[in-house]
């Protein structure tokens, strides 16, 4: 096994080095990262854009290519949550609710810095895992069961606590609900039925993901520093912001350095899980950093937290290395992005799946050995712009609140090409300000909305293989495993409650 390792890797370092295919990775992470950056346009776009350019390329630089679109657009694209509050990507939701407040405080240089070492650190580490690991997690990977994915689904909901303030559990889970009918709007994939679509054919494909989270994130951002007459974008000035304001200290490099290794890890193996995903690794990353955090931490969450920030980062990146996993050693996309990607690999004529590490191992050994290079590439060509990203905290909010405006409705229409979008925007915007305005979080809407689809799905297929018995959720081990894990993460709010009242009573009487 060991010795078929070191040739494999030997072989992606030779594949790796040779020039062209060094060129491609530096193209790929550039290309991706400017994608990345721009509000509407994620790793699938990226990667779709950069797919007519691999056509006349050899299988492996084309594969090296289309990977470094991939992480560089995951890479690249905290940059439009973190500074205007507008995740464009599912993968970077997360990443708003801590690097946008703390931008906003007059350190986006520091949010933007934090970002890129997170990204960094989690890509690394995943490749690493997934150097060791793949032939192993592949195997894995194919024992989990419609059911399994189910519960998966439920425990990554648990998140939902994370976005909860104090006595702010009830409206998360409000919230979750809102977000899991609204993922119910379209045609059912299954039976070919049209739920919830009022006759219109607008909705019959459902309500897209930009559009909610442009609605209730950017949109109504914009809106409250309006209505607040907020100056604080006024008050950067450029000396605040150049190369200094990168500077992260040594104090909170320890901080954040365990939540980075763990969330690395997590990240990972929720990437390697087909279906779950970018997206579902940052949420429960986040999740976690704040569920293992002290009371003082906990309240700087959603306000600018280093771990509310560096979690989501290194976890997104970690997975999206992770979904590698299933890609290469069982041709099983594990995400929309490598759903693209195995068509390219379809369209070389090569076959993924346990045969590719005998067939084809310099296409397996060089996109893996390519990813540490890329990652490298990454933080060189992120970092020395930062300055310059920054400056827009700088534009006076005359003119910023347009430039948000413009980037939501321009992002969404380019996707869509759909003027019933645009006005559809319009009205969850409005609703999200309401809620926003009686302190409802928006966070756990587009939780519920994105695990929304797949958890029913899953569940539908559960119930088919169990006759529609629920009795799925314990029979499995690895089902009720979960189930357990999920249960003691949403008993511990409780548990510290009761811990702390029974602390409270015992004080007077040592006294």
């Amino acid at each position: 096994m060991w010795e078929g390792m070191i040739g494999g890797m030997m072989t992606g370092i030779t594949t790796t080095l040779i020039p062209i295919n060094i060129a491609m990775v530096l193209m790929g992470c550039f290309a991706g990262s400017f994608i990345g950056m721009l509000p509407g346009l994620g790793p699938i776009t990226a990667v779709a854009l950069m797919i007519p350019v691999t056509y006349g390329l050899d299988p492996t630089t084309g594969m090296v290519l289309l990977s470094g679109v991939y992480y560089g657009a995951i890479f690249g694209g905290s940059t439009s949550s973190i500074l205007i509050n507008a995740p464009g990507e599912a993968a970077t939701v997360a990443t708003a609710l801590d690097g946008y407040p703390l931008a906003r405080q007059g350190y986006p240089g520091k949010a933007l810095a934090i970002a890129a070492y997170s990204s960094f650190s989690g890509g690394t580490i995943a490749v690493v895992l997934l150097m060791f690991f793949a032939p192993m997690l592949a195997k894995v990977a194919t024992s989990f069961q419609s059911v399994d994915y189910f519960a998966l689904m439920i425990l990554g909901l648990t998140a939902v606590s994370a976005f909860a303030g104090k006595g702010g559990v009830l409206k998360a889970l409000l919230m979750v609900i809102l977000g899991l009918m609204l993922s119910t709007v379209g045609t059912d994939q299954t039976s070919g039925i049209q739920r919830f679509t009022f006759g219109s054919l607008e909705l019959l494909d459902g309500i897209e993901f930009l559009l909610l989270a442009m609605a209730t994130f950017a949109l109504t951002e914009a809106l409250s520093i309006v209505l607040k007459r907020d100056a604080s974008s006024d008050s950067l000035k450029p000396k605040m912001i150049g190369f200094k304001s990168l500077k992260v200290t040594k104090k909170e490099f320890k901080f954040i350095t365990p939540t980075i290794l763990r969330s690395s890890i997590l990240g990972f193996f929720v990437g390697v899980l087909p279906g779950a995903g970018a997206t579902l690794g940052s949420f429960m990353c986040y999740g976690m950093e704040r569920n293992l955090a002290s009371k003082e931490e906990q309240k700087k969450f959603g306000k600018g937290s280093l771990r509310g920030l560096a979690a989501p980062e290194t976890g997104n990146n970690a997975a999206s290395s992770g979904s590698f996993v299933p890609l290469l050693t069982l041709g099983i996309p594990g995400s929309g992005t490598t759903a693209v990607m195995l068509g390219a690999l379809i369209a070389y004529g090569i076959e993924p799946g346990p045969r590719m590490f005998v067939e084809r191992p310099d296409v397996f050994w060089g996109v893996i050995m390519s990813m540490y290079l890329g990652n490298v590439f990454l933080l060189f060509l992120n970092l020395p712009m930062i300055p310059y990203f920054a400056r827009l905290l700088a534009i006076p909010r005359k003119i910023m609140v347009p430039v948000i405006l413009f980037f939501s409705l321009m992002g969404v229409y380019l996707v869509t090409f759909n003027d019933f979008d645009i006005q559809m925007m319009v009205f969850f915007c409005i609703a999200a300000m309401a809620l926003r305005l009686m302190n409802f979080p928006m966070a756990p809407l587009l939780l519920g909305f994105i695990l929304g689809g797949l958890m029913e799905d899953n569940l539908r297929r559960g119930l088919m293989i169990y006759d529609d018995s629920i009795s799925f959720m314990w029979e499995r081990p690895t089902t009720l495993g979960i189930n357990l894990i999920t249960i003691f993460i949403l008993s511990l709010p409780l548990t510290r409650s009761l811990l702390g009242s029974f602390r409270k009573k015992k004080r007077p009487q040592s006294t």
